[in-house]
């Protein structure tokens, strides 16, 4: 029968097809080039005949049309099959060479005579699952092949062929009728024109395989080449592929993915909005999500919904990675990865899947851990690494579940389904010593006990709180161990002898040489002596009641900390009684690491680590503020180091109404893998001020923690980490110590591109190494796989906004420390420009021409704003208010000696340097759910709030739609909340009804209100509990510890109060900074002059 001619899809110029019956489409290269492009989907069905099933992603029970060329296709050489099963071809492994068959001519000569009808013989299911090698049939050499013969006088050009089969097609000439060789014609759902005239072939005859599948089931490749042969014990039937087997055109696509034809991923249609003309919604900013990441369809062999990283755990700036360091200059686009490897559990979240049989699988070259996107080779017995693609082998236990002591099932395994995964370690994970225990968690409380930290009432506060978290403190395995250590003008350490209820005090007066006495009973098992301890914290407020000690010698407390934890030994040499010399020695064993929790409440002045109040407001605001945010001796960091190296981590707890140098002290976790807490005019007579406090360090004390932790990223080939963003200590170029690893923690790692990536896509794996606080050693790893592209218009479609702006935050803070305040803010509007204009320049018509627009892809369209917030957002020291009373009637005095407001970057004369430090210490640990709303606050309407918001429903307390941060939206009779995860401010118009100001404060009129920090009463009117149920939503929505304060600001209130809320509005201008408006303005003006 001759060929019969069918529509087909558009081809590439130079490029015909012609449809045959023998191979269903035929695509010919006229031009000599060995490229195919396969249509999206299949040709239609000759009239009157089946249609084609929908087109599926994988390999199916069909048999695949023969791939012939008469020139080398990128390196492929003309071989056989490797044998054929009772049933048909054995499957066609990824990457394998392209099989030599008849020229599309013979093969119409073969069909000719096939055309009587002819029965099928259909296998039994023993001969299926065997899959015997009888050899295929012989090929015919370019001598024996017409279609190929060389004609005089013509020349001659290359000649590519190939066959659509990715699920709905089928097709190929029965090499022969017998057993052994007969290919049904068709199989059950799909249309096959040379089987047209014969019987329908047994539904149930699968022609390929699935190991451990049954007979006549679809089969399924598992990500990787499969050989002929029974399945093997413990290998189950691989779960179907997210998206693509390794046969047919998607397995051909894939591999000439990269030769810009017939590529696995459709280009991305880039939505361009013009940010002058619109207008932002902050509901979009609040449940906005990465760009879809596209990965090519045989990218995985699982299709878990967790084999890709959650971005809670990690994220990239861009979800498709530039396969040359030219295209992402050219972009202008920074590549880094933001990561928060230890996110605290809300209800709903998934647990954290722990593999702990100890069997872990490695890559031999590149130590990369066995991931969802390996791929199985050698009927199961291998793994190829999807990093450096070296073949590994899987270790013998991997399909043995040692619990049930039976074969397991491989593909249902936790590191193969989910790409957040924590392996049990064997002994062979512990460093230097593999014999000894793991740490037992170590907590030194190193606590102020001068006349400041007395009178501010914060030794009560912190006694009380620790007292109350005794037993919430990570003691599962009854190893944990604690001492307390007060400072003053001396150390004083507090002894529990065991058994005794009763501690004794030891007073150390030498600061230069800290002598620790009685060791053992100082630092003590928290159950053995949890009498004591409880004795201890109950008395500690009342030891130094009445002190006028205004001494603080912290560094000499964290040095005797240190001791403590790491241990040390004494040798004395001393005349004995026999006229000899007597050899002391003191001391005692050391640990492994541990935690110091350090609250100081005044200036260190006295002993090692003595600092001076160096803040002049004559520099604030000018070139030399730089350095008031550089730490001010060397003492605190080279003692960081000492910590890290003995796999200490410190936290400070600041609290002071005067300079107390937060720049130096947040040196110290900065580079142990600590946190860094700061309470300007901390006053514990104020409720609110104690229960922050006590919610903030009773929440960080009893998280679990991991300890003496190292952290390394991985990635494909040709990805390199350039810098390091974070708390910890750069042990080498690549490896992060990290003495402990809080909960919501961020880091950021910039990301270099050093030689062209071929692959279609590319993987980044975190793995940290650490001790639980339970006991245990574990590897908890992140894996996250990205497509690569070539397309700068893919580039700015898949930016993500959220970890674009992470990242900016924390190059942002680098820059403060290193230079000039003004130079950092530079450098963030002159990257705003730089993206801005290269886009314009790129993706538009406009080119690097003027214009009055100001244009941005759909998905970045919130990053001029995140970054105004940057440069303007403000964070406010709290008004120091103290209740009084005087002739009856209550005032407060509001002791303000600065503007209450501040940012890391914002430029201005009134904001103290402590506060700026602080706020840069958030910028760099804050993860990405709480960094958004510090840059750019939420702002709802309460009194006009539709009457479901506040009330309970499945997903929790409903919340108002959040307003855009300007002023024009305040109204004078209005109720509205603006928060931004560290504060909360209720702002009250001044013609706010009395009703109003009745159901919410429970007062007669808004004359009656008085603004400051204060507690909002639950009263009994709906109303009332609507907007506390909103609160605290707001309150416990996000991730961390932190417990925002609550201000009430009248509209012609406090004036400093009053300008803090309104700083949070970062769309309105205000003192020196511009409005969104402005600052939209600013950015076309530089982008239209300037050339790119």
């Amino acid at each position: 029968m001759a060929s019969q001619a069918m529509p087909h899809p558009p081809l590439p110029p130079g490029w015909r097809s012609e449809w045959s019956v023998s191979v269903s489409l035929l695509l010919k290269n006229s031009t000599g080039r060995s490229q195919y492009n396969f249509p999206a989907s299949g040709p239609l069905p000759p009239p009157g005949q089946r249609p084609f099933p929908g087109v599926r992603h994988g390999a199916h029970a069909s048999v695949s049309g023969p791939l012939t060329s008469t020139s080398p296709i990128n390196g492929f050489t003309r071989q056989p099959l490797s044998g054929y099963g009772a049933g048909g071809r054995a499957p066609i492994p990824p990457y394998a060479p392209a099989a030599a068959v008849p020229s599309p001519d013979r093969l119409a000569q073969q069909q000719q005579q096939q055309q009587q009808p002819q029965s099928v013989n259909t296998p039994p299911p023993a001969a299926v699952a065997g899959m015997s090698n009888t050899p295929p049939p012989p090929a015919l050499s370019p001598a024996q092949d017409p279609s190929v013969a060389r004609r005089p006088g013509r020349r001659q050009y290359a000649r590519d062929t190939a066959t659509y089969i990715a699920g709905d097609m089928s097709g190929g000439p029965s090499a022969s009728s017998g057993p052994g060789h007969g290919h049904s014609q068709s199989t059950a759902g799909f249309f096959s024109p040379a089987a047209a005239g014969g019987p329908a072939a047994d539904p149930a005859a699968g022609q390929f395989f699935t190991p451990g599948a049954a007979p006549g089931s679809e089969f399924v490749q598992p990500g990787g080449p499969s050989v002929a042969g029974a399945a093997g014990a413990g290998i189950g039937g691989a779960p179907a592929s997210a998206g693509g087997a390794g046969y047919g055109a998607a397995q051909l696509t894939n591999q000439f993915g990269q030769m810009g034809i017939g590529g696995v991923r459709q280009q991305s249609n880039v939505s361009t909005v013009d940010l002058i003309k619109t207008p932002l919604n902050p509901l979009e900013l609040m449940t906005m999500q990465p760009p879809e990441i596209r990965l090519p369809p045989n990218a995985s062999f699982s299709q878990s919904e967790t084999r890709n990283a959650d971005p809670s755990y990690q994220r990239m700036t861009i979800n498709a990675i530039p396969t040359t360091n030219t295209l992402l200059q050219k972009s202008k686009l920074p590549l880094a990865l933001v990561l928060t490897p230890y996110r605290s559990l809300k209800p709903g979240d998934p647990e954290v899947p722990v593999v702990s049989d100890t069997v872990i699988a490695r890559c031999r070259r590149c130590r990369t851990y066995i991931n969802p996107y390996v791929t199985f080779i050698e009927g199961g017995q291998r793994w190829k690494c999807c990093m450096c693609n070296l073949s590994n082998e899987v270790p013998q236990l991997f399909d043995w579940d040692q619990e049930k002591n039976q074969p397991a099932d491989r593909y249902a395994r936790h590191e193969l389904n989910s790409s957040v995964v924590e392996f049990v370690a064997p002994t062979e994970y512990m460093e230097e010593d593999q014999v000894r225990a793991p740490q037992p968690p170590i907590y030194v409380f190193v606590i102020d006990v001068s006349y400041s930290a007395v009178s501010s009432g914060m030794v009560a506060t912190a006694a009380r709180t620790l007292l109350e978290s005794l037993d919430r403190l990570p003691n599962e395995d009854s190893r944990t161990k604690i001492a307390v250590i007060g400072v003053d003008s001396c150390l004083h350490f507090f002894t529990l002898a065991a058994g005794s209820t009763d501690p004794a005090m030891l007073v150390v007066g030498d600061l230069d040489d800290v002598f620790l006495p009685k060791p053992n009973d100082i630092l003590v098992n928290l159950v053995e002596a949890k009498a004591g301890i409880e004795n201890l914290l109950g008395r500690l407020n009342d030891m130094f009641h009445d002190t006028h000690n205004t001494g603080n010698a912290l560094g000499a407390g964290l040095q005797a900390a240190f001791k403590l934890i790491v241990g040390y030994f004494a040798f004395t040499l001393s005349p004995s009684a026999n006229e000899g010399m007597e050899l002391t020695i003191e001391g005692f064993p050391s640990h492994v690491g541990g935690k110091i929790v350090a609250l100081s409440a005044s200036l260190p002045n006295l002993g090692p680590g003595s600092l001076k109040n160096r803040e002049d407001s004559k520099v604030l605001g000018t070139s030399k503020e730089s350095a008031l945010l550089q730490a001010q001796t060397g003492f605190y960091k080279t003692f960081a180091i000492d910590c890290s190296r003995s796999q200490v981590s410190v936290d400070m707890w600041l609290f002071s109404s005067a300079y107390t140098d937060v720049a130096t002290l947040s040196g110290l976790p900065r580079y142990t893998g600590g946190q860094t807490f700061y309470y300007p005019s901390f006053n514990a007579a104020r409720s609110e001020d104690a229960l922050k406090f006590a919610h903030e360090f009773g929440t960080v004390i009893s998280d679990p923690i991991c300890l003496e932790a190292v952290m390394r990223v991985r990635a494909s080939r040709g990805i390199r980490m350039s810098a390091f963003h974070g708390n910890f200590f750069v042990r080498s170029t690549d490896l992060l110590s990290l003495p402990a690893v809080p909960m919501d923690q961020s880091y950021a790692i910039e990301i270099q591109i050093e030689d062209p990536i071929n692959a279609p896509f590319v993987v980044f794996q975190t793995a940290v190494l650490h001790t639980t606080c339970y006991g245990e050693r574990r590897i908890r790893v992140i894996t996250l796989a990205l497509p690569t592209t070539s397309s700068i218009s893919e580039l700015y479609a898949s930016v993500d906004t959220v970890a674009l702006a992470t990242l900016l935050a924390n190059k942002a803070v680098e820059r403060s420390t290193q230079s000039k305040l003004e130079d950092a803010r530079d450098a963030v509007q002159n990257k705003l420009v730089d993206i801005l204009g290269t886009y314009k320049a790129t993706m538009t018509s406009a080119g690097s021409g003027a214009s009055p627009q100001l244009v941005i892809s759909d998905n970045m369209k919130f990053l001029p704003l995140l970054m105004l917030g940057l440069l303007k957002n403000v964070r406010a020291l709290a008004p120091v208010i103290y209740p009084s009373r005087v002739g009856g009637q209550a005032f407060l005095e509001l002791a303000l000696t600065r503007i209450l407001r501040t940012t890391g970057l914002r430029h201005s004369t009134m904001i103290p340097s402590d506060v700026r430090a602080y706020a840069q210490a958030l910028l760099t640990t804050l993860p990405s759910q709480l960094l958004i709303p510090y840059l750019h606050p939420v702002f709802y309407s309460l009194h006009n709030m539709p009457k479901e918001c506040g009330t309970i429903s499945d997903a929790g307390v409903i919340l108002p739609h959040p307003l855009p941060l300007s002023s024009e939206r305040l109204e004078r009779h209005g109720l509205f909340l603006i928060e931004d995860g560290q504060n909360i401010f209720l702002w009250v118009g001044r013609d706010a009804v009395p009703q109003l100001v009745m159901d919410v404060f429970d007062l007669p009129s808004y004359a009656d209100l008085m603004s400051g920090k204060r507690t909002l009463p639950v009263l009994d009117n709906a109303f009332s509990q609507r907007v506390n149920a909103i609160i605290g939503k707001v309150r416990e929505a996000r991730r961390g510890p932190y417990y925002p304060h609550l201000y009430i600001v009248k509209e012609d209130g406090d004036p400093a109060l009053r300008q803090w809320a309104l700083s949070c509005l970062i769309e309105d201008r205000l003192e020196a900074t511009q409005s969104y408006g402005q600052f939209i303005g600013m950015l076309k003006d530089k982008i239209n002059d300037k050339s790119f």
